[in-house]
């Protein structure tokens, strides 16, 4: 069961409404796994600082036995995240850490 946790420092009414059912049907895609199996908690307003600067940002955890494992899959899997949470955040590249864009 593929665990999902998004921590930001976004107010909650700017996250957009209904984000946690897209961010689960984004990772059932992303991961191969089904949908009634993925667990998404998201977490807006918290107290967050991204090199140096309390700028909008987001932190992604994504735990998945049997899923996330070689280094070519992480790539991949975390550009697909890093392109779902720029788009449905409106945040600049460089707000996202530990992603993987080429």
């Amino acid at each position: 069961m593929p665990f999902i946790e998004l921590d930001t420092n976004l107010p909650a009414n700017r996250v957009p409404a209904g984000l946690e059912k897209r961010l689960c049907a984004a990772t059932a895609a992303i991961l191969g796994k089904p949908e009634d199996r993925v667990s998404v908690t998201v977490r807006p307003g918290l107290t967050m600082a991204l090199g140096g600067t309390t700028e909008p940002c987001v932190q992604l955890v994504v735990s998945s036995i049997g899923v996330v494992g070689t280094a070519e899959d992480n790539r991949g899997h975390s550009s697909q995240f890093f392109e779902f949470l720029t788009k449905e955040l409106a945040l600049d590249q460089d707000r996202v850490p530990g992603t993987q864009h080429t």
